[in-house]
C-alpha cells in the first residue's frame, strides 16, 4: 500500500494501526479534539518563548501571540460544549473551525507583525530580525543599481558587524518585497514582512478557493459526494492550520517572514497541480523559485509529476517552472556576475567573508561541529540523500500531486537535518507539505488525481521504498 493510501479518508481503505489512530485522533469530535491540543500547546510556546527566548523580536512575538492562543484555546472549548449538547450546530463545524483558523492567524502572525512594524518604524531597531533589514537593502540597491546583490569587495568594506547584513543569500525576486519601502521611505506599512504577509494570504486563499472549486464531471468521473466534500474541507482546515497559525509559521512571519510567501507558493503549485492547471502550477512554483532556492526542489518534483502525465504536460509546467527563475536572474548576472556568485553560492556554501548564524542543534550541524571533517561529512550524507531521492523519483515518480507533496515534504525534511548550517524555522517547509497531502487527495481529479491513481505511483511507505528511510 502507498503512503498516500494510507491517507486516503474512503472508509473501503484499510490502513495500518498506526496510522489509523493518528486518523482518529485527528477526526476525533469533528476535528477540535486536535484544534485544542495545537492552540493550547501553541499557548505554552508563546508563553515560553515570551518569557525565556534571547531574541527580542521572538520574545515580543511571543507575549502579543501568547493572548492570541489563548483566546482560540477557550472558543474551542466552548465548541466542543456546543458540539456536545447539539452535534449539527454550525457553531462547532468545519466552517467554524476554518473561521477561527482566519481569526487566529490575525492574532498570532498579523497582529504581533504589525505591532513590531510601527514599533520599528517608532525607533525599536529590536523589533525586526537580520533577514527583514537584508531584503529592504537588496530593495533598495536593486533600484539604484538594477542587481541587489553587493561585491564581495564592497562587503569587505563594511565594518565587520554589518559585513553579514551586506549578503543577499536569495534569489533577485525577493528584492521585490523590499521595493516598497524605497520607493515610498520609512513607514510601517513598508516594512518588508507587510509584503511577504500580502503575498501568503493570497497564495493560500488561492490555493484553498482552487481546490475546493467543485470538479468538472465528465465520461468517466464522477462527481465528489457530500460526504467527500466535507472530508476535503475538514483536510484544507488542518492544512491551513499547519501553513499559518503553527507556532513555527506565525513566529517566522512576525519576525523574520522570507519563507512564508515561498511556501505558500510552493502549496498553491501543487493546489493547481492537484486540478490539472500545470500551467499555472509551473507559473506558481517558479515565481516561488524566484525568491529562494527551497522551492527548486519542489519545482523538479512537480516537472517529474507533469512529465509523467505527459509531454505536452511537463513543457507546460516547465514554461514558469524553469522560465520565471532563469528570467530573474538574468538582470544581476548582466550587471555583476560575480555578486551574484558570492551571494547565492559562495555564502551560503560557507565559503563567504562571514559565516551563516543559523545553528540548529539538527544532525547535520551536529556532525559539521563534532566530527574532524564534519562539514564534509555532512555534506556527504546530504548529497547521499538527495541521490537517493532522485532513484526513488525515477523509479517510483509522482503521478498525483498528494504523492509530489509527499516526495516534497520527506526530501525537505532530509535536506534540513542533514544541513551543515540551518534553521529550526526551516522546518514550516516539510510540515505544511506532509499537513497538505490529505487536502491534495481529496480534491483531486476524480479518476486523475484521486485515490485510485496512487495505487501503482505513489512512494511505498514500506521501509524499502519510502522517500526518506
Amino acid at each position: 500500500m502507498s503512503a498516500t493510501d494510507e491517507l486516503d479518508t474512503s472508509p473501503a481503505t484499510r490502513t495500518p494501526e498506526g496510522r489509523g489512530h493518528w486518523r482518529r485522533a485527528d477526526r476525533a469530535a469533528g476535528g477540535l479534539a486536535a484544534d485544542l491540543v495545537l492552540y493550547l500547546l501553541s499557548t505554552g510556546f508563546a508563553a515560553v518563548t515570551a518569557a525565556t527566548s534571547t531574541l527580542l523580536p521572538h520574545r515580543a512575538w511571543g507575549g502579543v501571540a501568547a493572548v492570541g492562543y489563548l483566546v482560540a484555546t477557550i472558543l474551542v472549548l466552548g465548541q466542543l460544549l456546543v458540539r456536545r449538547r447539539r452535534p449539527d450546530s454550525r457553531l462547532a463545524g468545519t466552517a467554524a473551525r476554518g473561521g477561527l483558523t482566519v481569526v487566529t492567524w490575525a492574532t498570532t502572525a498579523l497582529l504581533p507583525l504589525v505591532w513590531q512594524a510601527v514599533e520599528r518604524v517608532g525607533g525599536r531597531l529590536d523589533r525586526a530580525q537580520e533577514e527583514v533589514v537584508v531584503v529592504e537593502h537588496s530593495g533598495a540597491r536593486l533600484l539604484d543599481h538594477g542587481t541587489p546583490y553587493l561585491t564581495r569587495d564592497a562587503i569587505a568594506a563594511l565594518p565587520g558587524a554589518e559585513q553579514l547584513l551586506g549578503y543577499t543569500p536569495y534569489q533577485p525576486g525577493m528584492a521585490l518585497f523590499g521595493l516598497p519601502r524605497a520607493l515610498a521611505g520609512t513607514a510601517w506599512w513598508t516594512d518588508a514582512r507587510i509584503w511577504f504577509a500580502v503575498a501568503t494570504a493570497v497564495a493560500l486563499g488561492l490555493a484553498v478557493l482552487l481546490l475546493r472549486r467543485p470538479t468538472a464531471v465528465s465520461a468517466g468521473r464522477a462527481a465528489p459526494s457530500a460526504e467527500r466534500a466535507g472530508a476535503r474541507d475538514a483536510a484544507l482546515v488542518r492544512a491551513v492550520q499547519l501553513a499559518t497559525v503553527l507556532p513555527v509559521c506565525a513566529l517566522t512571519l512576525a519576525t523574520g517572514g522570507d519563507d512564508l510567501p515561498v511556501l505558500a507558493l510552493c502549496l498553491l503549485a501543487l493546489a493547481c497541480a492537484a486540478r490539472d492547471r500545470f500551467l499555472a502550477a509551473g507559473l506558481a512554483v517558479g515565481l516561488a523559485a524566484a525568491l529562494k532556492l527551497f522551492a527548486w526542489p519542489v519545482a523538479l518534483v512537480l516537472l517529474v509529476h507533469a512529465a509523467v502525465r505527459g509531454r505536452r504536460t511537463g513543457l507546460r509546467l516547465a514554461v514558469g517552472a524553469l522560465g520565471l527563475p532563469l528570467v530573474a536572474l538574468v538582470p544581476a548576472q548582466l550587471v555583476d556576475s560575480a555578486a551574484l556568485v558570492e551571494n547565492v553560492l559562495r555564502f551560503p556554501l560557507g565559503h563567504g567573508l562571514v559565516s551563516s548564524p543559523a545553528a540548529s542543534p539538527f544532525p547535520g550541524y551536529l556532525i559539521a561541529q563534532a566530527l574532524p571533517a564534519g562539514r564534509v561529512v555532512a555534506a556527504a550524507l546530504l548529497v547521499a540523500a538527495g541521490a537517493l531521492i532522485a532513484v526513488l523519483l525515477l523509479r517510483r515518480p509522482p503521478r498525483t500531486a498528494a504523492s509530489a507533496a509527499l516526495f516534497c515534504g520527506y526530501g525537505l525534511l532530509a535536506a534540513i537535518l542533514l544541513m551543515p548550517s540551518t534553521r529550526f524555522g526551516y522546518l514550516l517547509y516539510p510540515v505544511a507539505f506532509l499537513g497538505w497531502v490529505p487536502a491534495l487527495r481529496l480534491a483531486g481529479s476524480p479518476g486523475r488525481g484521486g485515490p485510485a491513481a496512487d495505487h501503482t505511483s505513489a512512494p511505498s511507505a514500506t521501509p524499502a521504498s519510502r522517500p526518506v528511510p
